[in-house]
């Protein structure tokens, strides 16, 4: 299995960073990009993406703005753009997505999203559904209602008086800080996104991970969960194209998975004609990190060999 690293050159000019894996002994049957998640990076996805390249996957992903390689300092590190930075990122994931068709032409193009990135591959789908054959959406949820209201406006005004680059770890805190408190007594901080300890502890050590997100990055990512959790995002999504729900029934983003079924009821009432869902026991966050990690690859693996019409 063979990875590698490139540069895409944004729209705006600025390097992605992009990581391919390959398994050039095996037939390719179809190109996978994978969207990470919120304070996070592509490298993370190494082993998952292996496996996918050893069973003939071409496997693409990018860091996004103000995350791993993308981001060029420390200071950029959790902070998208002074303007627009939402939908900056969502283009930049497309802008792979085309790229990646256009070094492996003929390929079917699968997209995976992980928690932010599963609400990144939910806008592109609202918008360009017809480009891809098949989406997963991991660790994904709904409208959080008036909080992220309140928030917003909570935001809006730090942001006035510290500046969108500026990491206020109050409104952090508030924006994610819940999410350890159904696991108490807390090991760690970062308790909620495994049972596995050792990927916890990776997590924690690594200093791309968990890092205190922006004002800016904030106030992006709530303006990206309100539309994407809108009638016109549901609406645009090609009822034709195969969507698969997966997340841990310990999930404290979607609530146990009560976010998960919202937008799944949702995109029944869209009336999506090939979806699914599956919500693991005992899981938390992260289930391609989980302790029966390979259960889900496997699920992954499945479901798009299906909608290859061919065999796993």
């Amino acid at each position: 299995m063979k990875a590698t690293h490139f540069n895409l050159t944004a729209k705006d000019g600025l390097p992605l960073f992009v990581r391919k894996w390959v398994d050039e002994s095996k037939a390719t049957k179809a190109i996978l990009q994978i969207a990470h998640g919120m304070g996070e990076h592509s490298a993370r996805y190494d082993d998952f993406a292996g496996f996918m390249a050893k069973n003939g996957f071409v496997v693409y992903a990018n860091d996004h703005r103000g995350h791993g390689e993308t981001a060029r300092t420390d200071s950029e590190l959790g902070f998208f753009d002074e303007q627009d930075g939402w939908n900056k990122v969502v283009e930049d994931v497309y802008l792979l997505s085309l790229e990646s068709k256009k070094t492996d032409p003929g390929l079917p193009l699968f997209l995976l999203g992980h928690s932010m990135g599963s609400f990144i591959a939910r806008d592109l789908i609202s918008k360009y559904s017809a480009d891809y054959q098949g989406v997963v959406l991991s660790g994904t949820t709904g409208d959080p209602g008036a909080i992220a209201v309140v928030g917003t406006l909570i935001g809006k005004l730090l942001a006035a008086l510290q500046g969108k680059t500026h990491k206020n770890k109050f409104l952090h805190n508030t924006a994610f800080g819940k999410f350890n408190a159904p696991f108490k007594p807390n090991r760690t901080d970062f308790d909620w996104l495994s049972r596995d300890e050792q990927v916890v502890d990776k997590y924690a050590a690594d200093p791309k991970c968990g890092m205190t997100m922006s004002i800016g990055f904030i106030l992006d990512l709530t303006g990206g969960i309100s539309y994407i959790n809108s009638p016109e995002a549901f609406n645009g999504t090609g009822i034709d194209l195969p969507i698969l729900m997966i997340s841990g029934q310990e999930d404290p983003v979607s609530e146990g998975g009560k976010g998960v079924k919202e937008v799944y009821e949702k995109y029944i009432t869209r009336g999506v004609k090939d979806l699914e869902i599956k919500l693991y026991d005992q899981c938390r966050h992260e289930i391609l990190n989980e302790l029966n990690k390979e259960e889900v690859y496997e699920d992954v693996l499945n479901w798009m060999s299906r909608r290859l019409g061919v065999q796993a």
